[in-house]
């Protein structure tokens, strides 16, 4: 699949994964000269869910707009792999708070990374992994467990959406096993 992102973009997976599970995918940047050939985030949700909106992941959609400070109202995991412009790589939890909450409670940073070797390179594809198995979720890129958290009584159940900003990608390999 190709993605032209010009603005903010999630692409959810319609169904609501629950219990131990692994979601795998390749992702390659296209950094060709285009307008929107832009090296940075690759970035994802997982287990998901809105408190406003309990089973229905895109009812406040048209809210949200695809502007990213409107996602703290939900609860999930987020990375953003090569984020701000490709300088941090970073692992958070947002815990449904709202706009209202300080961000250091409402989507507290669990784990980050700054060296070249946690962000993107042109021309590469990444085989990103996430698993929710034996009540802890990983993180894992091209075989290389980056984040783990272990899970309390939240869970990891809720949906996955693929998260970009202003860029270009490929996507491939996608498959969702249960565990």
């Amino acid at each position: 699949m190709e993605i032209v992102a010009p603005r903010g973009l999630t692409l959810w997976y319609d169904e609501r994964l629950t219990g131990d599970y692994e979601i795998a995918y390749s992702v390659k940047f296209i950094t060709d000269g285009g307008p929107y050939d832009r090296l940075s985030d690759m970035n994802c949700f997982w287990g998901a869910n809105d408190p406003g909106s309990p089973g229905d992941i895109y009812a406040a959609g048209t809210e949200r707009g695809g502007f990213f400070p409107n996602y703290k109202a939900m609860k999930l995991f987020y990375v953003g792999y090569g984020g701000n412009h490709n300088t941090t790589t970073r692992f958070r939890l947002y815990r449904g708070l709202g706009a209202e909450a300080p961000d250091s409670v409402a989507r507290p940073l669990l784990g980050e990374y700054t060296a070249a070797d946690c962000l993107l390179r042109p021309g590469h594809w990444y085989r990103v992994s996430i698993r929710v198995k034996d009540g802890a979720t990983t993180y894992s890129v091209d075989g290389r467990e980056l984040f783990t958290y272990r899970l309390g009584a939240e869970g990891a159940d809720g949906h996955f959406a693929l998260r970009l900003l202003e860029n270009h990608v490929l996507v491939a390999d996608f498959r969702i096993k249960n565990l």
